[in-house]
């Protein structure tokens, strides 16, 4: 898929900036005080993952990391790999990020093209890693944007089905009632943000998947 940008991908795009430095000095504190273990699944991207309190206990025996950061934006996962994720050295990489893009007015072909550019940068680094991208939610604050995010995950799902070591991860099941509508008692008042229910939910589709990755590694 070629990318359609006209920045440099590790670079915000026309009209936008890099923010949150502050956020990933604390997160490097992490990597630097804290026992990584080898071959972690390290989860990034926004604040889905960032508020996901329980990770390590709904993941078990999976090791993992949470590197995610509230309001991140696709350009900026990317822009602070090396800084954030490369010194974790994980075997799995968890990603979740775009809803955040669209809110600023991004296409998806755009998100699709940065995660596509993180995937290159992760496995020239570690090349033996397995990277997840977990669909961007329906969430009912979205609503209007609902195209959008279908696309989104459309092509970054096609990324993935015809990438080595990149997989996509599709949890709006989860989260949606038989009508295809967001179930409401998953979301918090914002309509964005999830409820320790709706992290139960997403579990039950991820941790499967990872763990049968994992231990293929480790075999």
């Amino acid at each position: 898929m070629p990318h359609n940008q006209t920045t440099h991908p590790h670079s915000a795009p026309p009209g936008q900036d890099i923010r949150y430095e502050h956020e990933i000095r604390l997160l490097e504190s992490l990597n630097r005080s804290e026992q990584v273990p080898d071959n972690a699944a390290v989860f990034t991207g926004s604040s889905i993952f960032r508020f996901w309190s329980s990770l390590a206990h709904d993941m078990a025996p999976l090791p993992v990391v949470n590197r995610a950061f509230g309001g991140a934006r696709t350009w900026e996962v990317l822009h602070f790999f090396e800084r954030l994720i490369l010194p974790c050295r994980p075997g799995i990489i968890v990603y979740y990020c775009g809803s955040n893009d669209i809110e600023c007015g991004e296409q998806p072909e755009s998100i699709a093209a940065r995660f596509q550019s993180f995937g290159e940068q992760a496995l020239q680094a570690l090349p033996d890693c397995r990277i997840f991208f977990i669909s961007i939610h329906m969430a009912p604050q979205k609503r209007a944007r609902w195209d959008a995010i279908q696309a989104a995950n459309r092509l970054v799902a096609n990324l993935c089905e015809n990438t080595a070591s990149l997989n996509y991860i599709d949890v709006n099941p989860a989260l949606l009632d038989a009508h295809a509508q967001p179930r409401s008692s998953l979301y918090q008042e914002d309509g964005l943000h999830l409820r320790p229910a709706a992290y139960q939910a997403l579990s039950t589709i991820i941790k499967p998947v990872l763990l049968e990755t994992w231990q293929a590694l480790a075999a």
